[in-house]
């Protein structure tokens, strides 16, 4: 990858490939889960702490192959009655129903299911030798024979099996291959000679897509996103331009939502039911009622919450804020650790102060209230009940219900002067004189 970043936290839709890899055995509702980590094994401990903290972490040091990293789990383990499925962190897209088949066909009577998939260019996998029904054993591309290399049923590494059978015949695999590795793949020709049943459960090629490289790991993003446009697509939502829409992991999306070309979703967003992003917004963190309107080239940043209806136009940015019902924040303003009340009206170039260089400031904005164009509320400020600032005033005080607030200084008008002193700019320039 050639970053100071593990490969397991690389994200995909802004989540951490482990995130994935962790998501997709979630939803067989797992007794453990356990993380065994190698590289950077204290980052993938941080991040774990923070997303996954029903997540127990073991470290694999030295790294001495799958098998050893497997073995590292048995402890934690150890008083553990049951299935155990080895998934992988860099190979984000195995669905939950193909490891509710292989869980299937565990109960059917195989002791041990590995998952495979007909590779279009089998190249470096391992390739699954079988006879009839039966798994015999699984060899390693760069230990194959011609013959064996011919095979295109691959392994994808992912493996089920009771948890004491799993840690037994991990004990017993050697290293004598030509990476000098501890194989888990071995564990199918040991349990073969043990005269155990081991059997194959397919799936698309694309759910074992494993990320080694940024050109991996942009090509896994691209299937990513495919799949959550068709996904919104299926359920309802009408996406204009669905190449260039961008979603993440969590993005939900109600039925007859648009959107436009060229929106780009963070992670933490909802959108519900007959909402408006138009092209160019950017949101994340948010949540976005039924009917809203949102851009053009709008930002909805974390904590940004709008009741139904609100219209939130171009280049105007919402952080930290809950925008009432009907309520307009049309053009080029900032609003930023507020409450916004029904059906107020935000002039264009509004900014609430929030920030003094120290501390976070609330500005409280009263329902059906006007905003005049390019006022800064000084925070923390209060605009009552259908209250008026006037267009251009510095607001530091609070505005009672109903009241208008004017902070600007009286404007002033000299007759001419604007020419005479254009001329004397002139005449000053000839001289050679600022």
């Amino acid at each position: 990858m050639h970053s100071d970043l593990p490969k397991v936290l690389h994200r995909i839709g802004h989540a951490p490939l482990l995130s994935h890899a962790i998501g997709s055995g979630l939803a067989l509702d797992p007794a453990r889960i356990v993380v065994v980590a190698g590289h950077g094994a204290e980052a993938v401990e941080a991040e774990l702490a923070a997303s996954h903290p029903e997540a127990q972490t073991v470290r694999q040091e030295p790294q001495l192959g799958t098998a050893h990293a497997v073995a590292q789990a048995g402890p934690p383990l150890a008083d553990f009655d049951g299935d155990v499925i080895v998934l992988y962190g860099d190979t984000p897209f195995v669905s939950a129903e193909t490891l509710e088949a292989m869980l299937a066909a565990r109960a059917s009577g195989a002791d041990i299911v590995m998952l495979g998939f007909e590779a279009a260019n089998p190249g470096r996998y391992g390739r699954l030798i079988t006879q009839g029904d039966q798994l015999e054993r699984i060899v390693e591309a760069k230990d194959a024979t011609p013959e064996e290399l011919a095979v295109r049923l691959c392994n994808s590494g992912v493996v089920c099996a009771p948890r004491t059978l799993l840690f037994d015949l991990v004990a017993a695999v050697g290293n004598d291959n030509a990476a000098g590795e501890y194989y888990l793949t071995d564990i199918v020709g040991l349990a073969t000679k043990r005269g155990l049943t081991a059997r194959v459960v397919t799936c698309d090629e694309a759910e074992t897509l494993g990320v080694n490289t940024r050109a991996d790991l942009a090509a896994a993003e691209a299937t990513f996103q495919t799949a959550a446009r068709t996904q919104a697509l299926n359920e309802g939502a009408m996406l204009t331009a669905p190449e260039t829409v961008f979603f993440a992991h969590d993005t939900y999306i109600g039925r007859d939502v648009v959107i436009e070309p060229n929106v780009v979703f963070g992670p933490g967003v909802t959108v519900e039911t007959g909402a408006h992003i138009r092209a160019f917004s950017h949101l994340e963190g948010c949540h976005v009622s039924g009917g809203c309107v949102v851009g053009p080239y709008a930002r909805l940043r974390p904590g940004a919450e709008l009741d139904r209806g609100v219209k939130i136009g171009n280049f105007v940015e919402i952080k930290e804020a809950s925008i009432g019902t009907g309520a307009k924040v049309n053009h080029l303003s900032y609003v930023g650790d507020a409450t916004v009340g029904p059906e107020a009206n935000i002039g264009a170039g509004t900014v609430t102060c929030n920030y003094d260089g120290v501390n976070k400031h609330r500005t409280e904005i009263g329902a059906r209230s006007f905003i005049g164009t390019n006022t800064a509320l000084v925070a923390p400020v209060s605009v009552g009940i259908e209250a008026m600032t006037a267009a251009g005033s510095v607001v530091t005080n609070d505005v009672p219900d109903g009241a208008l607030a004017v902070a600007r200084a009286k404007q002033e008008t000299k007759p001419g002067l604007a020419r005479k002193l254009h001329d004397l700019a002139l005449r000053l320039k000839a001289k050679g004189t600022n």
